[in-house]
């Protein structure tokens, strides 16, 4: 699963892994698109983009392998360039992508432990994960132990120095530049969320800097999250947040 690809492997073997800076700039700053999100190809421009890239280098051949949460090989797919693909996203898919009936008011999510919470930088996934199953408005809380803070640095100056999502997006249709877009994507989720952090990370950092409410212990989480979604909030657990996708079956 990727942000805004949709999904790893297959045709990234080319645009980024062998593009020029222009070409990943122009592919990436796509990301911007509505359909340029997690699990979705139809209609997803970056994909697209990606795999029209693949076609003009006239790739004939590719092994793609899907893992599971102990990143142990599960199996691999090769061949023609799209069949392949398409394939192990169906897998990716039976795997990692859940169905439930209704978003929560709550979403207590994991980025699945050391290394994948190592900063705020790489446990961010649980969060975007998670937006697909809380309400607008909700509360996710993200225990993450960030023993190493924030992480990118880029991350962090983009949070200290944009305060906007339309200045961050004028920025990335400009100079799309990693760390960067990470940032936009806690500010747009920040615009329908709140967040309480449960890390080792100092409130200066993620108070100030990443707008983000704080506990020292999940107790403590849970108790600020029923007391701004109220005493009968619905409840989500997502302990391996960084591949688990939720999906909706029912419009809300």
């Amino acid at each position: 699963l990727h942000y805004y690809a949709g999904y790893g492997g297959g045709r990234k073997s080319v645009l980024p892994a062998v593009s020029s800076a222009e070409t990943i700039q122009h592919n990436h700053a796509m990301l911007l698109h509505p359909k340029a999100t997690t699990g979705v190809l139809d209609g997803n421009p970056v994909h697209e983009d990606m795999t029209e890239a693949a076609k003009l280098a006239k790739v004939d051949f590719i092994l793609n392998i899907v893992t599971n949460s102990k990143q142990e090989l599960v199996r691999a797919f090769a061949g023609d360039l799209e069949q392949a693909f398409y394939e192990g996203a169906k897998l990716v898919d039976e795997m990692y992508k859940v169905t439930i009936d209704r978003r929560a008011d709550i979403v207590v999510v994991s980025s699945g432990g050391h290394p994948l919470d190592i900063d705020l930088f790489q446990a961010y996934k649980g969060i975007d994960n998670a937006l697909e199953a809380v309400k607008r408005g909700g509360v996710i809380v993200l225990v993450a132990e960030c023993p190493e803070g924030h992480g990118n640095e880029v991350f962090y100056e983009w949070m200290t120095n944009f305060n906007d999502l339309k200045r961050m997006e004028k920025e990335i249709k400009k100079r799309f530049i990693l760390g960067g877009h990470k940032a936009y994507y806690l500010m747009k989720a920040l615009q329908k969320v709140k967040i309480i952090l449960v890390s080792v990370m100092p409130d200066y950092y993620a108070v100030n800097t990443f707008k983000l409410r704080t506990a020292r212990a999940l107790n403590d989480a849970l108790r600020d999250a029923f007391d701004l979604a109220g005493k009968n909030a619905k409840v989500w657990a997502m302990p391996f947040g960084n591949i688990t996708l939720p999906v909706v079956k029912t419009t809300q």
